[in-house]
């Protein structure tokens, strides 16, 4: 019997002979994420630093521009090829990224939240009903036992930053129930991605390396400790000393994964969008914590992380819109 593919963009089982749109991964949907992690980071540095307000306003339409694009191609990618959808959703390493579209609804509520309070709401209120649902899912799936140990990969750590980022879109959603409900996120959301963070490492110092394909997922590994600090200053109330850790943490994993992410010979393809988010989240976490320490380095870094995030995501978006029109995203 074959093995499950372990690129997490196109399984095995969703293989076609020319391009089609059965073949859209659904880990394009990172695109979404990281889009709008970068609106809310240049929507921060506006309020702490004094850059342009424009700049993150028309990052955020164009993170919704992109959304629907995605959402309107997958809804025809189900509606046509069910088949390969079910399969996507059930392979051991893309299933998981079915948490990048719950993600991208979070983060677009906290896009929209500014515009219309009662649209935000919504769309935080749907993201999180998902993203339980799917975080149900897949611990349900782990805990029937025989999961091999080799696809114990960073796309893992997907679902529980999933349950994180309930805290950190909802800190500030006026209903009486959510501050329990980001409560209940982040208890769930930081015991999973603790548990998940130690059997992925595991995998990582002791089997072989992680395709080439799947080398971009290495950076979700600093998603955990970014996201796990703005949810936890969300719930807390502001930065503590706890928190302080989290982000220094997360710059440090940052530090250690870069230059095994960042090489010529990795293939660029979607799974690259997997960097993104990451990323995203530790530039907001740097500039939240800069702002709260008020300390020239602090402030230095957060902006010239900012800087590299910001080329980054012009690049990834680049290379994408190339190889939707030369057919290569489709094959």
């Amino acid at each position: 019997m074959q093995a499950p593919s372990m690129n997490p963009a196109f399984p095995a089982t969703s293989a076609t002979g020319g391009a089609s749109i059965r073949n859209l991964p659904v880990n394009l949907f990172g695109s979404v994420m990281g889009l709008s992690g970068l609106a809310l980071a240049w929507r921060l540095a506006h309020h702490s630093l004094g850059a342009p307000a424009l700049v993150g306003e028309a990052i955020g339409a164009f993170a919704f521009g992109v959304f629907v694009l995605i959402s309107l191609g997958y809804v025809a990618k189900l509606a046509k090829h069910p088949g390969a959808v079910h399969a996507e959703f059930h392979h051991p390493v893309a299933g998981n990224f079915f948490g990048t579209i719950v993600i991208s609804l979070l983060l677009l509520s906290a896009v929209a939240a500014p515009y219309s309070e009662a649209i935000g709401r919504v769309i935080w209120t749907t993201g999180v009903l998902a993203t339980f649902a799917l975080s149900y899912v897949v611990v349900s799936r782990l805990l029937k036992g025989q999961v091999d140990a080799s696809h114990a990969v960073p796309a893992w750590l997907i679902p529980g930053v999933a349950t994180l980022d309930i805290a950190v879109t909802g800190g500030h959603m006026p209903m009486a129930w959510a501050p329990e409900l980001n409560l209940l996120a982040v208890a769930v959301g930081g015991v999973l991605a603790l548990v998940l963070f130690a059997l992925i490492v595991n995998r990582l110092v002791h089997q072989s390396p992680l395709a080439p394909l799947m080398t971009p997922s290495l950076m979700i590994l600093v998603a955990p400790f970014a996201v796990g600090f703005l949810a936890y200053a969300n719930i807390a109330g502001g930065v503590d000393r706890f928190a302080g850790l989290l982000f220094y943490f997360a710059l440090f994993m940052f530090t250690v994964i870069a230059p095994k992410v960042f090489r010529p010979s990795v293939t660029f393809s979607s799974a690259w969008w997997a960097i993104s988010f990451p990323m995203a989240a530790l530039v907001n976490a740097a500039l939240k914590y800069a702002e709260f320490r008020d300390a020239v380095p602090l402030n230095i870094l957060a902006m010239v992380l900012l800087g590299v995030l910001s080329l980054v995501l012009v690049v990834l978006t680049a290379r994408t819109v190339r190889i939707v029109f030369n057919g290569r995203l489709f094959t």
